[in-house]
């Protein structure tokens, strides 16, 4: 297909998965060479990773750690395989996270998400993402290095200079946040400008509501695709056109195992449920066995009408650390996933908090094939042993519960 980047986005999806899988036992060894993985996988052996089946038995490591990982073995929780002194850059989030970038080719792996853009060789764009501190304008950098496209390093701030770059330059595309373009465009009307030559704009680092999509397309970029990263992973999926219009769902980038899992845990979920997002990233220098990112989203099934083949993801759908104060008390997901696991005729529940504030009540609502009094019983009384709190349980049929991805659910009114 000419719209791909190369062929590994149109091979076929048993030839990906058998790539991926053959090269995980030496990602695995390669990241217990690092202090950090070398104590997180301590005692697995490598050459048996094999399968998503054993991938899935190892531990999760999440973003929500990174902090204290970081702070205990400075300066990136010995999760790199490659030393600071080997790297180009050393990134700084509020926190603080350090984020490392490697010397290799689009490191990132940002070009695939452009070149679905229709940026190609000699192209011009504005990079309007922060050259501060943070990764996002680089990454940006490094795509349009491998594409041979020509940047405008514009960063944030600045609307007006923003709009001369823009009416002077005339670049084919924007990249940067959908908030900030909107913010431009407002100030191109304001001052008169014609900035009608940038006709596309891939934007990401915050959410992109249907609404927003429709009036930058309305006023006058009508190609908006946005990409799903992050400062420590990079690209993880990307939206596809296909005819000037955008394609359902995300496609995952090729160089990493995507997991969907029920948050609070590392299980797996079933295909098209709601579930935290877990990546495991083939990167040399700071590989990642099943990070968690904290993020929700679902498996959207079949193959993308653009022609690439790679598994599809419904995009961002919200965070999946729902760890909510109860009577005084945290109460974590993983907490809910512990009082499930003890009772195997559960197969999903939900804790929901109602009432007032102050007054709260805690029902666990569990998925059962038949309701029974002596499990309930039992319920009730591992919540106590488990969270340290009363609460109640409701026993529904399975399918009732809402495929969102939440495990505890804060009803409670504030006002």
């Amino acid at each position: 297909m000419s719209d791909a980047l190369d062929q590994l986005e149109t091979r076929t999806s048993a030839q990906r998965e058998a790539d991926l899988l053959t090269r995980l036992p030496q990602l695995i060894a390669r990241a217990q060479t690092a202090s950090g993985w070398a104590r997180i996988l301590d005692g697995v052996e490598a050459s048996g990773i094999t399968s998503r089946s054993a991938l899935a038995a190892l531990p999760v490591t999440r973003k929500s750690d990174l902090h204290s990982l970081q702070s205990g073995t400075p300066p990136f929780g010995g999760l790199t395989s490659t030393a600071p002194n080997g790297l180009r850059r050393i990134f700084m989030s509020p926190g603080p996270i350090f984020d490392p970038e490697g010397r290799s080719e689009d490191w990132w792996r940002f070009a695939r998400g452009l070149h679905a853009l229709g940026l190609r060789s000699g192209d011009l764009l504005q990079n309007c993402f922060s050259y501060h501190f943070t990764p996002a304008a680089f990454m940006v950098e490094g795509a349009a290095t491998k594409l041979g496209c020509v940047v405008i390093p514009a960063g944030i701030g600045q609307t007006e200079m923003q709009v001369q770059a823009m009416a002077e330059l005339k670049p084919v595309a924007y990249v940067g946040t959908p908030s900030f373009l909107k913010l431009i465009i407002e100030k191109a009307r304001d001052m008169g400008a014609d900035i009608s030559a940038t006709q596309r704009a891939l934007v990401s680092a915050e959410a992109l509501p249907p609404s927003l999509r429709s009036w930058l397309q309305d006023n006058g970029v009508p190609h908006v695709l946005q990409m799903y990263a992050s400062a420590d992973i990079g690209n993880i999926a990307y939206e596809t056109e296909t005819d000037g219009k955008v394609n359902p769902g995300m496609i995952v980038d090729e160089d990493i195992l995507l997991e969907i899992v029920r948050p609070g845990t590392g299980d797996p979920v079933a295909p098209g449920e709601v579930g935290e997002v877990v990546v495991t990233s083939f990167n040399p220098d700071y590989p990642l066995i099943r990070f968690a990112t904290g993020d929700l989203s679902a498996v959207l099934a079949g193959p993308s009408p653009c022609g690439r083949t790679n598994l599809r993801i419904k995009g961002w759908m919200g965070r999946a650390d729902q760890t909510t104060k109860i009577r005084a008390m945290f109460v974590h997901p993983s907490q809910v996933a512990e009082i499930v696991r003890r009772f195997p005729a559960v197969s999903k529940a939900r804790l929901v908090v109602s009432g007032e504030m102050a007054n709260d009540v805690m029902t666990l609502q569990c998925e059962v094939i038949a309701a029974d009094v002596t499990l309930s019983a039992e319920i009730v009384e591992a919540i106590r042993e488990v969270t340290k709190l009363r609460g109640e349980v409701l026993l529904v049929a399975p399918g009732t519960l809402a495929n969102d991805g939440k495990v505890i659910e804060d009803a409670r009114r504030y006002e």
